[in-house]
Parts: structure tokens; C-alpha cells; sequence
């Protein structure tokens, strides 16, 4: 993977459907996840320490990149797959303001390789797979939000 550009050539999912899409046509034996940050390019350079995220409270390199699923799980039942994928942009929607300008999502097939200190998923990139698009992220927002829940927000420390 290293020395390729990525985001130069990556997909963009233009809507919260599309996004849908690509998860329903996944491969069974393939861990989709979805990952904040300024994409591939950094993320599975030559240069950055093997695939790895940053634990901003100690400064420790993780063994792995930090990402949120988007695998449903069994609970779930019958209920919408796009609210499910709705909720997965929607958890992790301050890191673009945490992170800085250029932070985005993206979507990749990985393997669990651990878990962070915030127990989100440390992953190994095998394959990025496309960006999610500004559109998608506003059609996901509006799906969480006419669930009208006084006691649910997106995963940030200072909400």
C-alpha cells in the first residue's frame, strides 16, 4: 500500500444511501469501518509508524488505526440499515472539528487488530474503500436527529 495515492482516486459516496450500498454488498468475510481523518494518503504512507493512531491524552503510538465499525450488529434485528450507518457518522462527527481542517471520513476494509483506549477498534487497513461525501453526512445527521432522543448524542467529552 505504501507510496500509493489513494485519495486521489478513491470513490466519493455521494449520498447516505450509497454508503448503505456499499455495506450491503460487502463480502461476509469483510470488516468495513469507517475512519476520521485526513484519509489513506496519511494514514498508509511509508512514513507514518505502521498504520497507527496517536492516544491524544499520553502521546503512545496504538497498533492500529482508530475506526468505527460499520459491521451491524445482531441486536440490531430488523431494524433500518441506513439508521445504523446514520449512527456510525453521526458517533464520531467532532473529530472534523478536533482534528482540523481536512479531516474526513473515509470507508476501509480492515482487520481488527486491537483496541484503543477508548475501546474503539484498532484496525489494519487491507483496502480503503471510498470517501463519505458532505451530502452523506447531513442526510446521516438529519436520520439521527428525527429520533428526537433528549439522551443521545454523538461520542465527544465536552457535549
Amino acid at each position: 500500500m505504501n507510496g500509493t495515492r489513494y485519495g486521489a482516486v478513491m470513490p466519493v459516496l455521494g449520498d447516505l444511501d450509497q454508503v448503505v450500498q456499499v455495506l450491503r454488498a460487502s463480502e461476509p468475510e469483510e470488516e468495513l469501518y469507517v475512519r476520521w481523518s485526513l484519509g489513506p494518503d496519511v494514514d498508509l504512507t511509508a512514513g507514518a509508524p505502521g498504520q497507527s493512531s496517536k492516544d491524544a491524552l499520553t502521546g503512545i503510538d496504538l497498533p492500529g488505526l482508530s475506526a468505527n465499525p460499520l459491521t451491524v450488529e445482531d441486536w440490531w434485528g430488523e431494524r433500518p440499515l441506513r439508521l445504523w450507518v446514520a449512527r456510525r457518522l453521526y458517533d464520531y462527527r467532532h473529530l472534523r472539528e478536533l482534528r482540523g481542517p481536512g479531516v474526513r471520513p473515509w470507508v476501509l476494509v480492515g482487520e481488527q487488530c486491537g483496541r484503543g483506549p477508548d475501546n474503539e477498534p484498532l484496525v489494519r487497513c487491507d483496502r480503503p474503500v471510498a470517501w463519505v461525501s458532505e451530502r452523506a453526512l447531513r442526510e446521516a445527521d438529519r436520520a439521527v436527529e428525527e429520533q428526537a432522543s433528549a439522551e443521545w448524542g454523538p461520542l465527544h467529552r465536552a457535549d
